[in-house]
């Protein structure tokens, strides 16, 4: 009997491989996304993603299930079947096997097999020809690609249990010190008993909070999140995070495991001490996500599958607000509800120690289903919002271009940039460091680059991380890939001309996989090769940069588009007419940036940064950057080492124009008026005082 089952059981394994073999040797179906700063020498790493090029609709996984007689349930983001992966006596009625509905990935919670839409499908044939009960979990239980690999996942299951066994349950911690941890991290008002319930420890050499992931169907330690805590200035605290396993492999909901088959209703938070908090004050099932709100893994989706109301109450800020409505459309619409930020709703470890009403909360959160029309009484609150969060809605501040502040205000999700500059001057080196800027604050950025291939992109952006040569330190590679690698960043892996709708799907796949929020292209010329729209390459144009604004708005994903120039003369400044096919591309921009080059001027002073439209609140200006080529970083110069050019917008005909040394305004002066001005003052003049018009 048991000869006969392994038989069978080696049989199927082989029919799957086998059709998985044939599937890739019938051409290219698919693309991907590739992880940043994977070593040379890895074959495959398993973090690297494949998306298809047709992405399956969830109209053709129920035809497909209808086909072979599976019976399935519609759930809220999945489709449930009852597990192939178990024998049919322990299955029961459960229905353990979710399918995506939006890309057709599969998990099943009873043995953690999960694969493509692709693999599930020929796992059901392979089942079904050979008329088995069910398939063995090993045939598609991942394996490690590399000896290397499997070392690394042994090492961090090894840190992961010295961590959890050094760590000292709370309980076992003299109340004094209790105390002591309970004020640093405030959380005065979180009892002993839910610290207990939760399973925290204290992690004594950094002063660290542990708090478990329990997964799998025995609910065994997978990993641990260390939270160590500091005082701002500003009389709040600062929370580190550090993972074990690293963060693209730390999938956990914390709270998950006291999760019962019985409760319908749970509470979505971004950070652990609010779940505790939730917990002790409304005494309902809370969660929160493993990277707070800046990415919530479809992986996850499936074991919120089993509540009717999902509320997520993720903080008390602007950024929260619009994670939780990402989100909700991961989720479902229909069962979400959103806690709006706002003084009498921060975020729930704040509400406890101010003694909020929970269950009030709660209950006057937002349905996130809404109708296409609103009213002003329905947007009162979101517009008092942003006067009253002023410095939140500008968007993420980069830290290593302070004048980009000044003027933009900062990088907000759903506009769309427009990049140009003369061949040459630098414009991917220039606007990597600027996107690198925003990754390393969180976030999530996603490179299309179609001109250089991914490998120097990545060595061009683990220089300016690194701000070093790292050709001269090679013993200092690995310490710097390793922290690289940690950053939201990934690539397309498109080179070349592209069709307009392949990329567009790739994003889309990854703004649902990832929750991307930025979205650099590199450079527009590449999508219009392959469009048959009209001989006119406007036409062509245009239609692509509709697409793009079109993408950036349904996303709420900020896309970074660069645009060559038309060709000018050596000696002129570029202007928003020199833009190729400028007129849709203007119009349609929320944020007009050029890359100035002076030819003629020997460096510093060659380069400049020219902010020619922001309609977020119509600043504009110009700012001079230095070229540091060992790092291949810009940097704004010292104050005083050049003069600074704000131009306002145009009002009734008139240009004003400010000069500004230092940062202080020196003198100004209108059109029209009798003021004198050199040509060194002019707009239009390069540093050597030439008027360029």
């Amino acid at each position: 009997m048991w000869s006969r089952l392994l038989q069978k059981t080696s049989s199927c394994v082989l029919q799957v491989a086998a059709s998985r073999l044939l599937r890739g040797s019938l051409g290219p179906r698919w693309t991907g996304l590739v992880p940043a700063a994977h070593r040379s020498y890895r074959k495959d790493a398993a973090s690297t993603v494949e998306l298809p090029l047709s992405p399956v609709t969830v109209t053709e996984i129920k035809q497909f299930l209808r086909s072979k007689d599976v019976a399935f349930q519609d759930g809220y983001s999945c489709l449930h079947i009852q597990s192939i992966f178990t024998e049919a006596a322990a299955r029961k009625d459960t229905f353990s096997l979710f399918i995506d509905k939006t890309t057709g990935q599969f998990l099943c919670k009873d043995t953690l097999v999960e694969g493509s839409w692709e693999d599930l499908q020929d796992c059901v044939e392979v089942m079904q020809k050979e008329k088995q009960d069910f398939l063995s979990p090993h045939v598609l239980l991942r394996y490690s690609e590399s000896m290397e690999e499997q070392e690394e996942q042994d090492r961090e299951l090894r840190e992961v249990q010295r961590i959890w066994s050094s760590a000292v349950p709370m309980g076992d911690v003299p109340e004094e010190e209790v105390q002591q941890i309970k004020a640093m991290f405030q959380i005065t008002k979180i009892s002993n008993a839910t610290l207990k319930k939760f399973a925290v420890r204290l992690f004594r050499p950094t002063r660290s909070l542990v708090f478990p992931w329990f997964g799998g169907p025995d609910s065994s330690l997978k990993g641990v999140k260390l939270i160590s805590a500091q005082s701002s200035q500003s009389g709040g605290v600062t929370y580190n995070h550090a993972t074990v396993p690293r963060a693209n492999s730390y999938h956990n909901l914390f709270g998950l495991h006291l999760v019962g088959r019985q409760d319908s209703e749970v509470v979505v938070t971004g950070h652990e001490l609010d779940a505790l908090a939730v917990s002790q004050a409304a005494g309902l099932a809370s969660v929160a996500l493993p990277r707070g709100v800046s990415c919530l893994p479809p992986m996850l989706l499936p074991y919120l599958e089993q509540f009717r109301r999902v509320t997520l109450w993720l903080g008390g800020d602007i950024r929260s607000w619009e994670a939780s409505k990402i989100f909700s459309r991961k989720l479902g619409l229909r069962r979400c509800s959103l806690v709006r930020p706002g003084e009498v709703r921060p975020c729930p470890a704040e509400a406890l120690a101010q003694g909020k009403n929970f269950s009030h909360i709660i209950r006057s959160s937002i349905p996130a289903a809404h109708k296409s029309i609103v009213s002003f009484k329905q947007l009162r609150d979101d517009v008092f919002g942003e006067l009253v969060n002023t410095d939140q809605v500008a968007g993420v501040k980069w830290s290593r271009f302070p004048e980009m502040n000044r003027i933009l205000k900062g990088h907000r999700k759903g506009e769309l940039t427009v990049f140009t500059g003369p061949t040459g001057s630098g414009k991917t080196t220039f606007i990597s460091e600027v996107a690198l800027d925003l990754c390393m604050q969180g976030v999530n950025t996603l490179w299309g680059s179609f001109e250089i291939s991914n490998v120097r992109l990545a060595k061009v952006m683990l220089t300016q991380f690194s701000l070093q040569r790292l050709e001269d330190n090679l013993e200092q590679y690995d310490f710097w890939a390793d922290k690289f690698e940690e950053l939201p960043l990934y690539f397309m892996t498109f080179h070349g001309q592209q069709n307009i709708k392949t990329v567009l799907d790739t994003m889309q796949h990854a703004v649902y996989m990832y929750d991307i929020n930025h979205v650099i292209i590199d450079n527009l010329q590449f999508m219009m090769g392959q469009e048959n729209l009209s001989v006119d390459k406007f036409a062509v144009q245009d239609h692509v940069i509709g697409a793009f604004r079109k993408f950036a708005t349904s996303s709420s994903c900020h896309v970074t588009l660069i645009i060559h120039p038309r060709k000018e003369d050596d000696d002129r400044d570029l202007q928003t007419a020199s833009i190729f096919g400028s007129a849709k591309a203007s119009q349609e921009a929320d944020n007009v940036l050029i890359l100035q080059e002076k030819k003629l001027v020997s460096s510093p002073g060659r380069r400049s940064l020219q902010v020619a439209k922001n309609r977020f609140d119509g600043d504009v200006g110009v700012f001079p950057l230095d070229f540091i080529k060992s790092s291949l970083t810009f940097a704004t110069p010292a104050k005083g080492k050049h003069r600074l050019r704000k131009v306002n917008a145009k009002v009734e005909g008139e240009e004003e124009a400010e000069e500004v040394v230092g940062g202080v305004k020196k003198e100004k002066a209108a059109k029209g008026t009798k003021a004198p001005r050199t040509a060194a003052h002019s707009p239009a003049a390069g540093s050597d005082g030439v008027n360029r018009k």
